[in-house]
């Protein structure tokens, strides 16, 4: 099985287990009539429409480039991400208006050991499947899919803190812990949800790879460059799975355009060998161009 099939897999399968779990989150709210746990399972219904928007969106970045999009659809999974992270606050403060009303008439809770038993099984269930979706987001480079798995995550802390506290308020008696509870996951979503916009609006506005990366990038250009004299203005960006790569070579002005294109070539392979789904643009120049002294030994970066 492919990266693409696996991904689109584990996103079709993202909406069937949000919305088991769903179920589970609202029948434990039934069961009891805590505004804690209606408070969790309206988080739930938050990710299965964020799963269907992955699924959408991880669809659409995987279409190949066409004459529309020249560079591929890489991006669409930002768009699904930033859908995500709305909702997630639509989602809070909907919670924050039921904790409202609960905070003027706290009341104790029906059949609580029974529903915090299904809730903590939907916990469960959540806590496994996020840390799948995260490690394979990252493996493959799919914003969705570790959005959503972070996202599902952040439920699994959510949940397991209101069920501990639900505990306490069921042996104390104090029931207005119960909203109280319902505000601190509020406020939670809420801080989740501004970290998931940050993030993807990150992606959208063509954000450079992280350091240590573009020291590797530095190192192989480096290491498969012979016969060129310089390379300068390395630029990289991130859309998606997707990393592009765009610097210029400098070679003696004697060189033929045959072996210039070699040099290129074989740096190109030497990134692609290492970098998953990078796309690399390079602009040779004479050595006039060079913005170093020349004479250095090994193909130096300006």
């Amino acid at each position: 099985m492919n990266a693409k099939v696996r991904i689109r897999r584990l996103a079709a399968w993202s909406i069937v287990v949000a919305l088991g779990v769903m179920a589970l989150k609202f029948a434990a709210w039934r069961m009891t009539g805590s505004v804690a746990l209606y408070s969790d399972a309206l988080e739930s219904i938050v990710n299965v429409i964020a799963a269907a928007a992955a699924l959408w969106a991880i669809s659409v970045s995987h279409k190949p480039a066409d004459s529309d999009h020249q560079f591929g659809h890489h991006k669409a999974e930002y768009f699904s991400a930033v859908l995500e992270g709305v909702l997630i606050v639509v989602a809070a403060l909907l919670i924050i208006a039921e904790v409202w009303r609960a905070w003027q008439n706290p009341a104790p809770l029906a059949q609580a050991w029974e529903g915090l038993a299904v809730n903590g099984l939907a916990a469960a269930i959540n806590g496994v499947w996020a840390v799948l979706l995260i490690r394979v987001g990252r493996r493959e480079r799919s914003p969705a899919l570790e959005a959503d798995g972070r996202h599902i995550m952040t439920d699994v802390v959510t949940s397991v803190g209101v069920i501990a506290g639900l505990v306490g308020a069921v042996l104390t008696g104090w029931h207005i812990l119960d909203p109280l509870l319902a505000l601190i996951v509020a406020l939670n979503i809420l801080w989740q949800g501004w970290r998931v916009i940050g993030s993807s609006l990150d992606g959208l506005m063509d954000k450079a790879v992280p350091v240590g990366e573009t020291m590797r990038i530095r190192d192989i250009i480096s290491a498969n460059s012979k016969g060129a004299l310089e390379v300068h203005d390395l630029k990289t960006r991130i859309a998606g799975r997707a990393t592009f790569i765009e610097f210029h070579m400098v070679v003696n002005a004697a060189m033929t355009v045959g072996d210039s294109h070699a040099i290129c070539d074989r740096i190109e392979e030497a990134l692609k060998a290492e970098i998953p789904s990078v796309r690399v643009v390079i602009h040779v120049e004479p050595e006039d161009e060079a913005k170093l002294p020349h004479g250095t030994g090994a193909v130096p970066f300006a």
